[in-house]
């Protein structure tokens, strides 16, 4: 599920259906939910779906302290409350079966905020609460809930916050990436596949 259908279109195409699963795709927009929950309910009449990975791009980077109400309610729409709305919709066919995996791609920034991200530090840190809570609801019918924390990881997402804190701090390209890696123990930025093979694992 994503807004890029010709993207979604490549990656289903590319999955294996040696073992008989099937794979489809919807295009939605989380900030329009009525069309979310549509689209949703009109696949599910066709089937249950037992894998669900939520995995949503962060807020705009900036300090907490400037964040408007605005920014934050966004960031819950965006995070919480589709995920939320995802789950309620798929674990009825997950009950039923006796099987199902959630999975939401959160950050490191559960365990300790990442300067510079005040409303994804808040958000990603009701997500991991929320899902912790899920997963004691939900694993007595054979549904497990897990929360992946993934470092900085070289996509989109990271330029963004590279982007925000040179202009923020008034510093180089090169300085912000080495204040980075700094604090990796690799001293290097994780590949989108590394993280990709967690999810699968």
């Amino acid at each position: 599920m994503a807004r890029s259908a010709t993207l979604l279109e490549q990656v289903v195409a590319s999955l294996d259906t040696s073992l008989g699963q099937q794979h489809d795709f919807l295009v939605v927009n989380y900030e329009n939910r009525e069309n979310l929950e549509e689209q949703l309910d009109g696949l599910l009449l066709r089937k249950n779906i037992h894998i669900l990975v939520n995995n949503t791009g962060g807020p705009a980077a900036g300090a907490i302290i400037n964040a408007t109400p605005e920014q934050f309610l966004n960031a819950f729409q965006n995070h919480l409350l589709c995920n939320h709305l995802l789950v309620q919709r798929v674990a009825t066919g997950m009950k039923m079966d006796g099987y199902g995996r959630i999975i939401n791609i959160i950050s490191t920034s559960v365990r300790e905020p990442i300067a510079g991200l005040g409303v994804s530090n808040t958000t990603r840190g009701a997500v991991a609460s929320w899902a912790k809570t899920m997963a004691g609801e939900l694993g007595v019918y054979g549904i497990t809930v897990n929360n992946i924390l993934p470092g900085f990881t070289t996509t989109e997402r990271l330029e963004q916050v590279v982007q925000g804190q040179m202009q923020q701090q008034q510093v180089s390209r090169e300085q912000v990436i080495d204040q980075m890696l700094s604090v990796v123990p690799l001293r290097r930025f994780a590949a989108p596949n590394e993280i990709a093979d967690v999810v699968g694992f």
